[in-house]
């Protein structure tokens, strides 16, 4: 466990009044009964298992997907439909990163898609506080396939060969527009097998585009316990080479993937060997962040308290700003809402990952939040309370 932070904090996440001031009486409601139900393991695992079954057999699941857990974490089918939550979260002064939550494409016309509507999101972002980063996923405009083959740096077959270029084309016109838009992009981590492939991608755009600020960012899972010492290389690189480092630190998805992955092709797991050793590395980079934040621009993407708690502090200890425009707090959008707009009610920088998409597409993404919400339950848990807290203060002040 970790401890408690070594100064008073400068922001407090107790505060239930601020953090769901958004909420009107009636989302405060809905809100209290999702998380009631998704408090509960075994109601969750039934739901995710039914979800996913229907997926395999391509059945109908919007008539209950969209009017419950879509509802909660994702702002709509589009961006039009996102709009309200745009402006709701730009009114409490957060800003919303728009995601395209389609994954596990495999046509080249599905990959065109993605690309153009990756670009319609930075152009719709340019100028726009409310909407100050965009992002994508590498995986949503190639095959897994191909990345695990670039990964793997294996021989390519003359059908691949064509995909590769098509590939790298598609990802320097995203990033070419975030620079010509001057919209920061965020470049989701995948699986470590097709990883090492979207580092080279990551690392060629970073030189390429962040000669004066971050536009394109690294995202760095600090689950793996290599990726600190990467993390200190690609500052070195980046500062003997003359281009800026942008990075998203989180901690990670996919563990039990990675863990039967390693485990069924008998190769050392790259994951952390306890969840204390995924903390401190996390911590660590936070930390490494701060101290060349003249180099590093850095979003800490978390839920954990603690390093949302310790990232304030190191600020103050370097005398920064609340509002350094080099770093960024984030939360998923439905998740953590106490932590989220209490930060934005201290004057960080905070933003919420806002994924759309059809709600058929979207379902791997809402499967792993209800699954993500149950490993977590302590801090669920303290939400939901905080929620029923919060509906009791609105009813006494009646």
């Amino acid at each position: 466990m970790e401890s408690e932070p070594k100064t008073k904090a400068p922001v407090s996440f107790e505060d239930g009044s601020t953090a769901f001031a958004h909420l009107s009486d009636q989302e405060l409601n809905f809100a209290y009964w999702i998380f009631r139900l998704m408090n509960n393991e075994q109601l969750t695992g039934v739901a995710t298992g039914l979800a996913e079954w229907a997926i395999r057999w391509n059945l109908p699941v919007s008539w209950a997907a969209k009017p419950t857990i879509f509802k909660v974490f994702c702002g709509g089918e589009s961006i039009e439909e996102s709009k309200g939550a745009i402006e709701k979260l730009g009114a409490n002064g957060i800003g919303a990163i728009l995601d395209y939550s389609v994954e596990g494409q495999e046509k080249e016309a599905e990959f065109v898609k993605t690309e153009r509507e990756i670009i319609r999101m930075i152009e719709l972002a340019k100028g726009r506080k409310d909407i100050p980063v965009s992002c994508m996923k590498v995986s949503g405009i190639c095959s897994n396939g191909l990345l695990e083959a670039l990964s793997a740096k294996r021989d390519l077959s003359a059908s691949e060969r064509p995909a590769v270029a098509a590939l790298h084309q598609r990802f320097e016109r995203i990033c070419k527009a975030a620079y010509d838009n001057d919209v920061p992009i965020y470049i989701d981590a995948e699986e470590s097998w097709l990883q090492d492939a979207i580092d080279r991608l990551v690392e060629s755009m970073m030189a390429r585009y962040n000669k004066d600020r971050a536009i394109v960012f690294q995202t760095i899972q600090m689950f793996r316990h290599d990726r600190l010492d990467y993390f200190q290389k690609l500052i070195a690189q980046g500062r003997q080479q003359g281009f800026k480092i942008g990075v998203k630190v989180v901690r990670g998805a996919y563990l039990d993937k990675e863990n039967n992955r390693a485990a069924e092709k008998g190769y050392p797991t790259p994951i952390q060997p306890s969840k204390q050793a995924t903390d401190d590395a996390y911590n660590a980079a936070l930390k490494l962040s701060v101290e060349n934040i003249d180099w590093v621009e850095v979003c800490a993407g978390t839920h954990n308290e603690y390093s949302c708690l310790y990232l304030t502090e190191l600020m103050q200890e370097h005398g920064l700003q609340n509002a350094h425009p080099h770093i960024y707090f984030s939360q998923l959008y439905g998740m953590s809402d106490y932590m989220s707009f209490n930060l934005a009610a201290g004057g960080y920088n905070v933003s919420k990952y806002l994924p759309y998409g059809p709600v058929r597409s979207t379902l791997p993404y809402l499967i792993r939040r209800a699954k993500e919400n149950t490993a977590i339950a302590g801090q669920m848990g303290k939400e939901f309370r905080m929620i029923h807290e919060e509906k009791k203060r609105r009813k006494a002040a009646r």
